[in-house]
């Protein structure tokens, strides 16, 4: 019954934002099993790729407001439609990097411009690193995940540590009023109802809790990121791809100067400071999507 309600929830989500998508799935050797994704619009590629326990379709407030593009929502493992696999955690760099340029070859692209958000900026930035001619630009909404010593909230970081996850989840399994305190801890209260009632439906599904406690596991520790897992300024001098930072003047993962940091050691960066906090795009939709609109835009020659 999860899987109905869930499609449901991000049907209400697409109409309400008028975003008619096509919604299809693609192979994905990484992870045994397939990837879906939600489709909209003509023009270069965009593949969006949003953060822990969120599913594509949270993108359909920006994907509203981009025009001349072709946009790829894309469910991580574990967050939507997308299988999950309980090896993620494994080999977790590695998958993540192999999964995103799947889903680029699964879309018959040879590279493509990138927007993301947290944990999906993170997985963005390891694929530029690491596949960059997979790779064109990237626009990141947000402060990127484990990005030069940022790390989690406090509520987070205890969920790192197996009991006290089970506990926490445990006393407060998924309910509108645990998404309301998820909103707040990342400074986006008050959520649209449809956009509450998708997260909801996401942490009811039965691959969500245990991929995202072994992606906390895996990523985070008590005193923040995990060594082999965190983003250096050395890392981010590696990316030669042109980046822009749209950072949510509220945003309790890293603030503005954060963002002025991450600017710095990336050779081709801009930063833009919008209100809101983790995800903008949820109330700033408007003024993000101009933004991303121009920057991608003026990148899109560089891409298949």
């Amino acid at each position: 019954m999860s899987m109905e309600t869930f499609a449901a929830a991000q049907s209400a989500v697409l109409d309400r934002y008028d975003v008619d998508a096509d919604s299809h799935f693609v192979e994905i050797p990484a992870i045994g099993g397939r990837a879906h994704i939600l489709t909209v619009g003509s023009g270069p590629s965009v593949v969006m790729v949003n953060g822990i326990g969120t599913p594509g379709a949270m993108w359909a407030p920006l994907m509203s407001q981009l025009d001349g593009f072709t946009l790829h929502a894309v469910d991580l493992p574990g967050y939507g439609l997308t299988d999950s696999t309980p090896r993620l955690a494994d080999h977790y760099k590695a998958t993540a990097i192999s999964f995103l340029e799947q889903v680029v070859i699964g879309l018959g692209l040879d590279s493509a411009m990138f927007m993301s958000n947290s944990l999906g900026s993170l997985w963005a930035t390891w694929l530029a690193i690491d596949r960059p001619d997979r790779v064109t630009a990237i626009t990141h909404v947000g402060c990127p995940a484990l990005v030069l010593g940022t790390s989690a909230p406090a509520p987070m970081r205890l969920m790192s540590v197996r009991p006290l996850a089970e506990l926490m989840m445990k006393i407060e399994p998924p309910s509108p009023k645990q998404i309301e305190r998820l909103s707040k801890m990342v400074h986006e209260y008050p959520l649209a109802p449809e956009i509450a009632e998708l997260l909801l439906e996401t942490e009811r599904l039965p691959g969500f809790q245990p991929t995202f406690l072994s992606t906390l596991h895996t990523l985070v520790r008590l005193r923040g990121a995990h060594p082999d897992m965190a983003v250096a300024a050395e890392d981010l001098a590696r990316v030669t791809q042109p980046v822009q930072l749209i950072w949510g003047r509220d945003d309790p993962f890293g603030s503005p100067s954060v963002g002025e940091r991450v600017a710095g050691a990336i050779p081709d960066a801009e930063l833009h400071v919008v209100d809101g906090g983790h995800t903008p795009w949820l109330t700033e939709a408007s003024s993000i999507g101009s933004l991303a609109e121009s920057f991608l835009m003026s990148h899109s020659y560089r891409g298949s």
